[in-house]
This record gives structure tokens, C-alpha cells and sequence, in this order.
């Protein structure tokens, strides 16, 4: 079971992961509803290194990017669910509305994006290419979502 650290212990345990030799990917998302999509996710994320950073969008965020009525777990509650996967080592909630300064503060070697992207529309690629990372899509094709399954429990088409 993986372990939700603040910022700053997360930082101190990745620097002791990769001075181990331990390889570091990342993935980050609201992960609101938990679903089959984004186990797949980050089962493929956690095949690109040795350690797996899940970095979690805090409420506000969330809200600027998702709408009112989101999300609907807390935090705090998605952050719990997401350590209790197997292949997740660290998780992270943050309140930027995007992951560039937390990828700028960790430096994962790996940093993976679900299969509704491209390495080449990723918008934090070049901030993974500057200091000597790699971008890679992982999980499997992108017809599950918090959106979709929220409509089918509501009856609602928002």
C-alpha cells in the first residue's frame, strides 16, 4: 500500500528512492470516482520505473478545471483510495492547476499520461525534456471517465 506524503517528505523520499538506484514515473490526474481506467492507468505507469508518484489535483483545482459539483470525493478520500493500490508507492495531493511545478521539484525519470494524449501534446513534455526526462502514454484506450460514469449514476447527460 502506497503512502500519502505532503510535498516536502515526498521530495526527501524520492531523493532516497533514486540515490537507492531506484527508477521514479509519475502520473497525476483528479482520479474523482476511481474506475477501471484509471487502474489501467496506473498499472502502466507503475511499469515505467521502479517506484510510482501519483500526484492528485486538491479540491480547488479540481473545481477550475472540472466545474461546479466537483469533484465529488474530497481530496483527501481520493488521495486514501489511490495509496491502497498495489502499484502505487507515493501519493501527493497539490494545488497548481497543473503538475509542471511538482515534475520541476521531483525530476521523475518517467512522467506518464493516458492514452488521450500523444507524447507530443502532453503539455508538461517539455518541462520532462529539459531536465532529462521522458514522457511516456500509458493504460488503455481513453472510453472510461468520471464524466460518463457520474451521467449513468445520475441519469444525467452533463
Amino acid at each position: 500500500m502506497g503512502e500519502v506524503l505532503s510535498r516536502a517528505d515526498l521530495i526527501a523520499r524520492v531523493a532516497a528512492a533514486r540515490a537507492a538506484g531506484r527508477t521514479i514515473s509519475f502520473a497525476n490526474g483528479v482520479f474523482d470516482l476511481l474506475h477501471v481506467g484509471h487502474v489501467r492507468y496506473l498499472e502502466g505507469a507503475a511499469q515505467e520505473g521502479d517506484a510510482l508518484v501519483v500526484a492528485i489535483n486538491d479540491d480547488a483545482s479540481v473545481r477550475a478545471l472540472k466545474g461546479d459539483g466537483r469533484p465529488v470525493l474530497a481530496a483527501e478520500a481520493r488521495a486514501e483510495l489511490v495509496a491502497a493500490l498495489r502499484c502505487v508507492d507515493y501519493v501527493v495531493i497539490f494545488p497548481e492547476l497543473t503538475v509542471g511545478p511538482l515534475l520541476e521539484a521531483l525530476r521523475p525519470d518517467v512522467h506518464c499520461k493516458g492514452t488521450d494524449y500523444t507524447v507530443e501534446s502532453v503539455p508538461e513534455r517539455d518541462i520532462v525534456k529539459a531536465y532529462g526526462g521522458r514522457t511516456a502514454i500509458v493504460g488503455d484506450p481513453k472510453d472510461h471517465s468520471t464524466r460518463d460514469l457520474l451521467a449513468r449514476v445520475t441519469g444525467s447527460r452533463s
